[in-house]
This record gives structure tokens, C-alpha cells and sequence, in this order.
């Protein structure tokens, strides 16, 4: 039985991702993005609660976003893999954000497309964050992520990362952004740090040694 290195404590930052098994894509369509984005937002609120798609389907459970088993910071969807910036809140939380969410749009996307089988690798990845420097350069990492890959030429038109809730300042339940944000003056400032490409080649190498561990 695999066994995970990284144990999940409580007040712990946590870079999570996993790509589709073979490396398919795990995201066809924006329905799918948007269903894997409000099922990790929905898992990590503490519980009692139904299952996702009970309550996607009714939307009659009473539930309180201020109250987490796990404080969601950072992501980026990819199409055929996702980043998670997180800090874990409740014991347990990381893994069972994980499993649920995994377990929850796994089912969605066979029921969807009438196939069996999983669609991410079994065993998702985790490195534990150690510094604040780490922290903010795993931010930049992840926002810069459809950059990169050639998928977008402005993250303001890139849909499926939480960039655009750093750049304005929103105020959202589902992000926690202060964890970020509180290093800088401004989210202007964050923004220039995010661009700053140099910077960001210089931790790049490191980062892509620890994913590939």
C-alpha cells in the first residue's frame, strides 16, 4: 500500500495536485471546471453536510462557508491537471478534502460521459510548504501556470485560477487571500511580484524538483 511522506498538521500550507491518469484530460468542457471548482469549495466547509450532489441538486442544506476544515489560498485548473494552495484547519482535513472531491467529480464526469474507471492518479501529491518565501513564490507558480503552458497571454483572461481574486481584492468565503496578500502593499504590488519573471525563473527550478519527488 502506497505510503504518503508529507503527514498533514493542523496550521500546515500544503501545494496539492494531481494530474488525469496517462495524463488525459481531466477537464473537457467549462461545465467541468466549474463543477470541480464548487466541489473542492464545498468540501472544505466543515461537515455535517450532504453529499455535493445532493446539495447541488436542492440547495435546501444549510451550510456556513466561514466555518473550513481546510482554508483554500491558491489554484489553477489545467486541462488535464489541478494546483491547490491550502492550509489545513481541522485534523483530517487535507485528505478528506481530497478524497471527497476526487471521489465527488470522478462520479459526475463518468455519469456525464457514460464511462467507468478513475480520472486522476490514485494517489494525489503534496509538498509542505517550510517558509513564507515558499508560500508566495507557490502562489506565483500557480497563477502563472496557463502563462507558461501557452494556454492564455493575460491571466485576466484565464478563468480557472483564483488570479482573479487576488488582482481585485474580491471578497470571497470559497479564497482565502489575506494569507498572500498580507506581504504586500497592494494587490498592485502582489501583481507586480506575480510578473516579475525573473523572480520567478529563479524559484521555478525547485519547484518542478519538488512536484517531480
Amino acid at each position: 500500500m502506497p505510503y504518503r511522506k508529507v503527514p498533514f498538521v493542523n496550521g500546515g500550507y500544503y501545494h496539492i495536485f494531481n494530474r488525469g491518469i496517462n495524463r488525459q484530460e481531466t477537464f473537457l468542457s467549462p461545465r467541468d471546471y466549474k463543477h470541480f471548482l464548487e466541489t473542492v469549495f464545498y468540501y472544505s466547509i466543515k461537515n455535517p453536510k450532504p453529499k455535493f450532489s445532493q446539495y447541488s441538486e436542492t440547495q435546501l442544506f444549510p451550510i456556513n462557508r466561514q466555518k473550513k476544515i481546510v482554508d483554500v489560498l491558491c489554484y489553477c485548473l489545467m486541462p488535464n491537471h489541478f494546483h491547490l494552495l491550502v492550509r489545513q484547519v481541522e485534523e483530517g482535513g487535507v485528505s478528506e478534502l481530497m478524497r471527497k472531491s476526487i471521489h465527488s467529480y470522478t462520479k459526475y464526469r463518468n455519469t456525464r460521459l457514460n464511462i467507468l474507471g478513475g480520472v486522476f492518479q490514485p494517489i494525489f501529491k503534496a509538498v509542505r510548504v517550510e517558509s513564507d518565501e515558499q508560500l508566495l513564490h507557490l502562489s506565483r507558480y500557480i497563477h502563472l501556470n496557463p502563462i507558461v503552458s501557452l494556454l492564455a497571454r493575460d491571466l485576466n483572461y484565464y478563468p480557472w485560477s483564483s488570479y482573479s481574486y487576488y488582482a481585485t481584492k474580491e471578497n470571497n468565503l470559497d479564497i482565502k487571500t489575506d494569507e498572500i496578500l498580507g506581504f504586500f502593499k497592494s494587490p498592485t504590488e502582489y501583481d507586480t511580484f506575480l510578473r516579475d519573471h525573473t523572480g520567478y525563473t529563479r524559484t521555478l527550478e525547485s519547484i518542478t524538483h519538488s512536484i517531480l519527488e
